[in-house]
């Protein structure tokens, strides 16, 4: 590998011992192909010292129906947690077939029923996750990140530090009283 065009700077920081590091964690599959599944610099370590790569949890629970977004939180504390947004429109089709009142997405977010159905789907989707990355305590959100609101970049990635700025007393609620 010859490296960065007149850097040996950066390729020095980026080759050692012949391998490229791209900041991309992955696994190989079936031997033969090598599947991203995070980015290194969005590791976190818990208070108890485990890894947890966010993007996998965030993508597990993105497939539901009813999450539109979601940003994992956790690192220096006990448990992970999670800030979502839900999926208001189909939020709203629930909310008629089960007799909810579907005011304001801030009054939507505060209904008990909705609040139990969103802990249903976090269990369910915790199933498949290891007991370190499983979310234990999260804050519902009214609305949804974007370009517009500094949340989001140009590309649709999440800015966390800008999110968890905005939304660091959701996050103290989280672990509020452990």
């Amino acid at each position: 590998m010859l490296g960065y065009y007149k850097r040996p700077d950066l390729t020095a920081e980026a080759i050692v011992d012949g391998w490229f590091h791209t900041g991309d964690i992955g696994t190989i599959v079936d031997g033969k192909f090598v599947k991203i599944t995070d980015r290194k610099k969005e590791l976190f370590k818990t208070s108890g010292g485990k890894y947890v790569a966010p993007l996998t949890v965030e993508n597990k629970l993105k497939e539901s129906p009813f999450i539109e977004q979601v940003m994992i939180v956790g690192p220096e504390r006990k448990f992970v947690g999670g800030l979502i947004v839900p999926a208001f429109p189909a939020l709203r089709d629930w909310c008629k077939q089960n007799n909810v009142p579907a005011g304001s997405n801030e009054e939507i977010i505060k209904n008990e029923k909705v609040i139990h159905f969103y802990k249903d789907i976090v269990e369910r989707f915790n199933k498949y996750l290891n007991h370190v990355e499983q979310v234990k305590k999260f804050e519902l959100l009214p609305n949804e990140w974007g370009i517009d609101t500094g949340e989001m970049t140009p590309k649709l990635s999440m800015k966390r530090k800008v999110i968890t700025e905005k939304y660091k007393d959701s996050i103290e609620r989280i672990y509020a009283g452990g």
